[in-house]
């Protein structure tokens, strides 16, 4: 795995939902490579510092959107592989 192929998966990986494949090739990414190992960090700090605000920023309807928006967007990203 390369980096730039790690970035375009964390979220999967995050969410634990790679495959076994995926999952040891991009855990013998994070092995040897600082930067990433860095950057997976970075995004989780960033996820666990979101978590913490308030959640009346956004009503039901609007997060509903946004989560449709991008799982559409991920669908589309993985059919043109």
């Amino acid at each position: 795995m390369v980096c730039a192929e790690l970035v375009e998966r964390v979220t999967e990986y995050l969410e634990d939902v790679l495959g076994e494949q995926d999952l040891l090739r991009l855990n013998r990414h994070l092995a040897v490579c600082d930067s990433c190992e860095s950057y997976v960090a970075q995004v989780k700090a960033t996820i666990r510092v979101a978590g913490n605000l308030p959640g009346d920023g956004l009503d039901a309807d609007a997060e509903a959107g946004l989560v449709e928006i991008y799982r559409s967007w991920v669908a589309e990203r993985d059919r043109d592989r």
